[in-house]
């Protein structure tokens, strides 16, 4: 009964506090998988069909951001972009700015997903077959045209599986931002369980909390799969 109380919606529980900060992580992790995507999808097509000086960008762009750990680029970035945004607005006489931890959030956690994205998008672009594009290039499609009727449709069966993985990870890396006290589900299990002592029941309510999370992102992206394999043969869908 004590535990149960500790969990309770209502004060002195804090179940109200911890579905809070749910929320919050759900929301930058919406936000920086989204950014990630564009970013993702901007450099696969850069690495594939850009100019030597675009692929030597985005190859140290990939290769730094995935090298580095997240902790540590989270630090960086947080702080960087927030200190340049503010120099940039004092040299054309404007007042420093709060930059909000949602927006912060989600450009930081964007930039990171956005490495791995691109990474995921260029390999499944590669797997389209070969034939497809050729035969929609010899018919005068152009481009943007054949991105958008052939290669992108195309390659999300591809891309699923390691778009799924990034999703989580996106859910799972929210929990950074707890070092530059963003109020996401993990500060708020943090505060909780100092506040309380019941440790064991805090964080034990937070890992039942991702797990949901996880296995309804699961459920959802095997869907999203399912239907981006339509139409193929059952042995390659079983693979």
């Amino acid at each position: 009964m004590e535990t149960l109380s500790l969990l309770a919606l209502e004060p002195p529980g804090w179940g109200a506090n911890l579905l809070r900060g749910l929320v919050n992580s759900i929301q930058i992790a919406l936000g920086a998988f989204a950014l990630g995507l564009l970013i993702g999808t901007a450099g696969a097509y850069g690495k594939l069909y850009g100019g030597r000086v675009t692929r030597d960008l985005l190859a140290i762009y990939t290769t730094v951001v995935r090298a580095v750990p997240e902790l540590i680029l989270i630090l960086i970035l947080y702080f960087a972009v927030t200190d340049a945004v503010n120099q940039v607005l004092l040299s054309f006489g404007y007042p420093r700015i709060q930059i909000s931890g949602v927006v912060a959030g989600i450009a930081v956690l964007g930039v990171v997903q956005g490495a791995y994205a691109t990474e995921v998008l260029r390999g499944a672009i590669m797997a389209v077959p070969s034939g497809q594009i050729e035969a929609a290039r010899s018919m005068g499609m152009p481009p943007l045209m054949l991105a958008r009727r052939i290669t992108l449709p195309a390659m999300l069966a591809f891309a699923m599986p390691g778009m799924a993985n990034l999703w989580l990870i996106a859910t799972k890396d929210t929990a950074l931002l707890a070092v530059v006290g963003f109020a996401e589900l993990t500060l708020e299990t943090r505060q909780a369980a100092a506040t309380t002592k019941a440790f064991f029941t805090f964080y034990m309510a937070a890992g039942v909390l991702y797990l949901i999370v996880t296995l309804t992102s699961g459920l959802l992206f095997g869907r999203i799969e399912r239907w981006a394999r339509r139409g193929e043969p059952a042995l390659r869908r079983a693979g």
